[in-house]
C-alpha cells in the first residue's frame, strides 16, 4: 500500500487545500462519503476534496454526472417517468465509496505530521461511533456555541467512566453540534500510545500525547483541542466518589493556553461515571499487566466479555463560559499563583456545573 501524504502542521497552504470552501459555505456540501454531495438531512462529513487534482476531477465529474441524473429524475417525477429520486443518492454513495477505497488503497490522502487523518475520522471513525452517541449513551449537548467559530481554544473537561470512553462522546458533540463543524484534537495519556492498534487509531482520530508542546503547538495553529487534567485519577476512581473531581495536576494546561492567548471552555460531562461502576480494583493483576488500575464492576469480569458492555446512561455534555487569557502579558505563563488561580477556577465551575446537572437530571438512565 502506498504511503499517504504527509501535511507539516503548520503549512497553511496545505491546511487550506484540505479544507477548500470552508469560508463560503460550500464545504457544508460535502456528506458522509467522499467525493459527490448526498441529499440534504444525511450526516456532515470531509470538508472537500482530500485526494489531489486527480481525486477532485474525479470528484467533480461524479458530481457533475449526480447534478445531471437528478435533473433527469426531476423531469421524471413530474410527467410519470423516469428514475425514482432516490436512487439518485444511493448511486453517489457507491462511486463516493469507491472513490474512498481507491484512495486508501493507493495512498492518495493525507495526514498532517502528528497522523491525523481527518478523511478517515469523519467518513468512518465518526461513523463508527456515532450510534453509541446518538442511540445508546442518547447524549444532550449544552452551550457549544461557547466553542470559539475559529481559532484555537484549550476545553478542559472532567474525566470518568473506567474506559475513556468520554473524550470520544465529546468529540463527536463538538463536530456534529458546532455551527462551524469544529475537530477536537484530544490529548492522551502515554499507555494510548503503546497500546497496539489503539495507538494507530488514536493517531488517525487526531489524539495527540499530553504534552505542553504538542498542545501548544496544535493550539497556535487554531486548532480546538481538549484536555482531561483529572487523567487516570478520574477514570479509575471508585464508584464512591462519583463526580467528585480530582486533583487537576499543577496546572500544566493553563499556562499552555496562555503561552498560546486562547481561551480555557470549561466542559462538564454527565453519565460516564454510571456506564462501568467501580466497586473494585485488583491492583496486583494491575500491576502485572502494566496498567494503573485494574476495575472490578458489579458485572466484570464476572460475567466475562457480556461484562465488558458499558451500561445504557444518559448522558449530557455542557461547554461553559469561556476563560479569556489574550489579556495577560506572556510572561503570566511563569507565574505560579495565576496559574493556581486560573486551575482553581476552571475545576470549580466544572465542578458547580456537575452539581447542577445531577439535580437536573431525572434518571440515570433516561
Amino acid at each position: 500500500m502506498a504511503d499517504a501524504k504527509v501535511i507539516p502542521f503548520d503549512d497553511d497552504r496545505s491546511r487550506a487545500r484540505r479544507r477548500p470552501g470552508r469560508a463560503d459555505g460550500e464545504a457544508a456540501a460535502v456528506r458522509a462519503l467522499p467525493g459527490p454531495q448526498e441529499p440534504e438531512g444525511v450526516r456532515e462529513g470531509l470538508p472537500g476534496a482530500q485526494g489531489g487534482p486527480e481525486a477532485g476531477a474525479e470528484a467533480a465529474a461524479a458530481a457533475g454526472a449526480d447534478a445531471g441524473a437528478e435533473s433527469g429524475a426531476g423531469a421524471g417525477s413530474a410527467d410519470g417517468a423516469g428514475t425514482p429520486a432516490g436512487s439518485g443518492g444511493w448511486e453517489r454513495r457507491l462511486a463516493g465509496g469507491l472513490a474512498f477505497l481507491r484512495r486508501r488503497v493507493t495512498g492518495d490522502y493525507e495526514v498532517d505530521e502528528f497522523g491525523y487523518d481527518e478523511e478517515l475520522t469523519d467518513q468512518v471513525l465518526m461513523s463508527l461511533i456515532r450510534p453509541l452517541y446518538e442511540k445508546y449513551f442518547r447524549v444532550e449537548v449544552k452551550g457549544v456555541e461557547n466553542i470559539p467559530a475559529e481559532g484555537g481554544a484549550l476545553i478542559v473537561a472532567n474525566h470518568s467512566g473506567t474506559l475513556p470512553l468520554d473524550g470520544l462522546m465529546m468529540q463527536v458533540a463538538v463536530h456534529d453540534h458546532h455551527p462551524a463543524g469544529r475537530h477536537l484534537r484530544l490529548l492522551a495519556a502515554d499507555l494510548v500510545f503503546v497500546l497496539p492498534i489503539v495507538n494507530e487509531l488514536a493517531r488517525k482520530a487526531g489524539h495527540t500525547l499530553a504534552c505542553a508542546e504538542d498542545a501548544e503547538r496544535l493550539l497556535r495553529a487554531g486548532e480546538i483541542v481538549g484536555v482531561m487534567p483529572e487523567g487516570f485519577k478520574g477514570i479509575g476512581k471508585p464508584f464512591g466518589e462519583r463526580y467528585k473531581l480530582q486533583r487537576f495536576g499543577r496546572g500544566g494546561f493553563v499556562s499552555t493556553a496562555l503561552r498560546a492567548g486562547v481561551p480555557i471552555v470549561p466542559c462538564s460531562i454527565v453519565g460516564a461515571e454510571e456506564i462501568y461502576p467501580m466497586i473494585g480494583n485488583a491492583k496486583t493483576l494491575a500491576r502485572v499487566l502494566g496498567f494503573p488500575y485494574f476495575p472490578l464492576t458489579p458485572t466484570f469480569p464476572w460475567l466475562g466479555p457480556l461484562g465488558a458492555l458499558p451500561l445504557p446512561t444518559k448522558w449530557t455534555i455542557q461547554f461553559g463560559e469561556p476563560i479569556p487569557t489574550d489579556s495577560y502579558a506572556p510572561e503570566a505563563a511563569e507565574d505560579p499563583m495565576l496559574m493556581f488561580n486560573l486551575t482553581d477556577q476552571v475545576r470549580e465551575q466544572i465542578q458547580h456545573t456537575l452539581y447542577k446537572l445531577l439535580v437536573q437530571r431525572r434518571s440515570v438512565f433516561f
